[in-house]
């Protein structure tokens, strides 16, 4: 990757924090100065924990770069309530996303971790044009279904009724009249998982939701034109999610079996 984080050597007091939590053999200290010694993945811990702002990577810029200090950024009885609170949503009302709930996405996303710090995961949102996009998907559906025929999948079945239905009486069973459709692309499927995850807590701290799609994801991997409209052609779909608000108020938390865990 080469050179990618930069020490300012009059800033830098060779207190040797960013060498302790660095990448193993990136930085290392030169008569009490920080200095590269290896390729450098861009990963900003340096930038994170230098105290005298020392460390920089010119390439990422510093614009969006916020101190923070030594108490939580959330509570953790409140982190563990909304991870409680999640619903996957069946039933949207009928606004759109705003755009604050798509920007705190895109975020939530952007920051995610990523194998090597590669930062290769796309997301694509689909509400200005879901219209059409989905007049697409329901005109593809019939070439999907020949080839699963030829897989023997047993999706088949599922989508042959579901694309019945909506022939026949206009039922929405894919998109359950979510008002955005959001595609999680990356080839790395911790990635996108990691990514998705963070995306749907997002959505949940504005009010809104996601239902995680693993029947969209099914229909447009690998289908030309789906792929070709929403510009992803060859690139592979590591998550398919429904957003936008509740048309029903969640109550209290669903109850879960208990947990399956080795403490050793």
């Amino acid at each position: 990757m080469g050179t990618a984080v930069h020490i300012d050597a009059d800033r830098c007091i060779g207190c040797g924090e960013c060498v302790a939590d660095c990448f193993p053999g990136v930085l290392r200290l030169d008569a009490g100065i920080a200095v590269v010694g290896g390729p450098c993945i861009k990963c900003g811990h340096c930038v994170a924990v230098c105290p005298t702002e020392a460390a920089s990577i010119p390439e990422y810029g510093a614009d969006d770069i916020e101190d923070i200090d030594r108490t939580p950024a959330i509570e953790p009885e409140q982190l563990l309530r909304a991870v409680k609170s999640r619903r996957s949503i069946r039933s949207y009302r009928e606004e759109q996303l705003d755009c604050a709930v798509i920007e705190d996405m895109v975020q939530a996303a952007r920051y995610t971790p990523t194998a090597r710090n590669r930062q290769r995961t796309k997301i694509i949102i689909v509400q200005n044009e879901l219209a059409e996009f989905k007049e697409r998907l329901w005109d593809e559906l019939p070439q999907v279904i020949e080839q699963l025929k030829q897989e023997r999948s047993p999706y088949v079945r599922v989508f042959e009724q579901t694309y019945r239905n909506h022939r026949e009486n206009g039922s929405d069973q894919l998109f359950f009249n979510a008002p955005a459709f959001v595609l999680v692309v990356t080839k790395n499927p911790w990635d996108g998982g990691l990514a998705a995850a963070n995306m749907e807590l997002a959505a949940v701290s504005h009010g809104a939701g996601v239902l995680h799609s693993g029947y969209l994801k099914r229909i447009i991997s690998g289908n030309g034109p789906l792929e070709s409209w929403l510009g992803i052609e060859g690139r592979e779909i590591a998550c398919c999610m429904l957003a936008g608000y509740p048309a029903v108020r969640y109550r209290r938390t669903a109850p879960r079996k208990a947990a399956s865990v080795i403490v050793r």
